[in-house]
């Protein structure tokens, strides 16, 4: 095996902790795309076609699933069963029989579990009629969804999501035996059952009615647009543009990262797409194996900031906060572009210190052939922005409709090249059919672990709502001792360590419903307006930053898979370039402009958008204690002055009376007179990492 598959095979690992390990061969091999594929068309039916209540289509989704998880995951995973059996040649071949099959118990999981997903919409009537008054059949039915949605989670998404589940449930048996202030009333059985199996508060709460109504379109539409070489061309592009600029394949990883986030939404996929091309690149451009992974981990770990899809969270945060999706995108949408402009401008601080250059012009694509090559798959993108943006249609139905238009479109040009090329109709048919297939079975495959990760969530939030909500909030007020401050870091710290072990979206979903109620108040009792999206933007950036957080990262793990460097390092490395975005949640919490809250008109939006930029800019050359070159400690002070001022205006206008548009001029003009105070020294060698 040569190095690059050697690579590519290491960071394929990877991408299986969310689309599945086993590697089937013979008639099996087909299940999986069929089920997958099946899911997709019921997804796709249900805007115009199928008019199905809303728990009916939880538990249909919740199904899938769960059959999917069952068949793509081997209950023991290789490596383990290496471990355990000793290690030799022989138990090797066992391991790999164990992934090349699907067992007998593995079906009949996978049969239990659809049918208890299924429950409540087998017996929907019968259920609501004895609301509150559940009999035994569908205690048992809701144990036993439980059990298995948790064995589910445990295959696709690891131990600590059912570990932290399995304790919320055994902690409402036996709450009055912990401390008074965490104490309340123990739940019985068929409480706690009812609430979660039977109920829109548990299992199939919000979240999941989100992944089923709205995420698995967008994931599907991702999903089209990445077969039919969308991918590719955002790659090629960001290189068109920025591989001849100083550190340009770094550059053009970032943009290539944010566009490919833009609708990929997963850190992981990201990483292994993107990187496998860039990261080879930039090692040879002269940065260290390490900074290249970071570099790569950093760019695809935010490109679940970058709307529409967020890493799904978008539309939960939307549905969570009584707001439309448009209004989430508003406020997530400066925060996330400053951020990715903010790393770009890390890269060149970095090349800056290597003394790097731009790539050979002869490896770089011509940006208007490339643009003219590929510009049909904006198309789609746009036809979704003006879906949503200007004729102000649902998230369901504008993600319907650009699946439709891109499906169109791949048919059309597969038709146009197929004709040029001297092909026959049949031919380009079928290949559109194949790529359509492909589309509709990758949609149900990445949305697998996303609706495992929901439902299991939902336990959790099931849980709360019986009554440990109020019990945590006071005890998180008591952490805090009424400091708004310290409760922004207690979320934050208690995000990265949730987020080492469940995904994004779950570990989101956790932290909003524990600490969001406490946040909002706590600014309440301070005197402070802080508007529900802050609070629930501020869970979901550092439960992103997760992904690399060491020492499970599993982003990390895959970008060192493909440069060949340390995961711990890299990943390290990685949240060191992601202190940048650490910043923002806490500023704009304060600086509710940065969100566009209450904010109107072209002009303030630019001058909002221009100085948050400088703002980032002086952040991270503090961080990388370099602008134009080395920073001396006077002027490490004056770029910390200036990203202070930018980012927290208010609090100068507290404290002086000056207007914000005054401070920000300030801030600009801090920043422009640390850059001159350097200029002088710049072309010095810089010394250190």
């Amino acid at each position: 095996m040569s190095k690059e598959e050697h690579t590519d095979s290491d960071a394929s690992k990877f991408a299986e902790a969310e689309f599945g390990s086993r590697r089937l061969t013979g008639p099996s091999a087909a299940l999986i795309p069929v089920i997958a594929a099946g899911w997709s068309l019921f997804q796709l039916s249900l805007p115009q076609l199928l008019l199905l209540n809303s728990e009916i289509v939880r538990c249909i989704h919740l199904a899938f699933a769960v059959t999917l998880v069952y068949l793509s995951f081997p209950m023991i995973k290789g490596s383990r069963l290496i471990r355990w059996l000793g290690g030799s040649s022989g138990t090797r071949m066992q391991c790999l029989h164990n992934v090349e099959r699907i067992y007998w118990i593995d079906y009949l999981f996978a049969v239990i579990a659809a049918v208890a997903a299924l429950y409540l919409a087998l017996d929907y009537e019968g259920i609501a009629q004895r609301q509150g008054l559940p009999m035994t059949r569908d205690l048992v039915f809701g144990v036993i969804l439980i059990v298995a949605l948790l064995e589910a989670a445990r295959r696709a998404l690891g131990k600590p999501l059912p570990i932290i589940a399995a304790i919320f449930i055994l902690y409402s048996f036996f709450s009055e035996y912990m401390p008074e202030l965490l104490a309340f009333k123990n739940a019985s059985l068929r409480k706690v059952i009812s609430k979660l199996t039977l109920s829109t508060e548990g299992v199939y709460g919000v979240p999941l009615d989100v992944s089923a109504q709205t995420v698995f379109l967008f994931v599907l539409f991702g999903a089209m647009l990445e077969k039919a070489g969308g991918g590719q061309y955002f790659i090629q592009l960001a290189f068109s543009l920025l591989g001849r600029f100083k550190g340009g394949p770094a550059k053009a990883a970032v943009l290539a990262s944010g566009l490919t986030g833009m609708v990929s939404g997963s850190s992981i996929a990201n990483t292994v797409t993107t990187g496998t091309f860039t990261i080879p690149l930039m090692k040879r451009a002269g940065y260290p194996a390490v900074k290249a992974g970071a570099i790569e981990v950093a760019a695809s770990t935010n490109g679940q900031l970058m709307p529409p899809i967020m890493g799904a969270a978008a539309f939960i945060i939307a549905e969570y906060c009584g707001l439309t999706y448009f209004e989430v995108v508003r406020a997530a949408f400066i925060p996330a572009v400053i951020s990715y402009i903010a790393l770009i401008y890390i890269t060149h601080l970095e090349a800056s210190k290597l003394g790097l250059k731009g790539m050979d012009p002869a490896e770089i694509p011509r940006f208007w052939e490339t643009f003219r090559g590929g510009i049909h798959f904006l198309i789609p993108l746009g036809f979704l922005l003006y879906q949503l943006i200007i004729e102000r249609r649902s998230a369901q139905l504008s993600a319907y409709y650009a699946i439709l238009s891109l499906a169109a479109l791949v048919t059309v040009r597969n038709l146009v090249v197929g004709a040029r090329s001297g092909e026959s109709m049949f031919s380009a048919i079928a290949l559109t059919a194949r790529e359509l297939w492909n589309s509709l079975v990758a949609g149900g495959r990445n949305m697998m672990s996303i609706g495992v990760a929901v439902a299991a969530a939902g336990i959790i939030v099931g849980i709360v709502t019986l009554g440990l909500g109020n019990a945590i909030v006071d005890v998180i007020e008591v952490l805090a001792m009424g400091n708004l401050v310290l409760l922004l870091v207690i979320t934050a710290v208690a995000s990265l360590i949730l987020g080492m072990g469940l995904p994004t979206t779950a570990n989101y979903i956790v932290m909003a419903t524990l600490t969001v109620p406490v946040i909002v108040t706590l600014g309440e009792d301070m005197g402070l307006v802080i508007p529900l999206i802050a609070a629930h933007l501020f869970c979901f950036f550092f439960g992103i930053l997760a992904d690399d957080t060491p020492p499970v990262g599993l982003a990390a793990y895959a970008a060192a898979a493909i440069s060949r460097a340390d995961p711990i390092q890299t990943g390290i490395q990685g949240f060191k370039y992601d202190i940048r975005t650490a910043i923002l949640p806490f500023m704009f919490v304060f600086n509710t402009d940065l969100l566009l809250h209450n904010v109107h008109g072209a002009t303030q939006v630019i001058m909002i958008f221009v100085t948050g930029v400088v703002a980032m800019f002086s952040f991270a050359a503090l961080t990388q204690g370099y602008l134009v070159t080395r920073n001396r400690f006077h002027e490490s002070l004056l770029l910390m002055a200036a990203a202070l001022v930018l980012l927290r205006p208010d609090l100068l206008v507290g404290w002086f009376g000056l207007p914000k548009p005054a401070w920000y001029a300030v801030g600009v003009a801090i920043f422009a007179a640390t850059h001159a105070l350097q200029w002088p020294r710049r072309g010095q060698p810089a010394t250190g990492s």
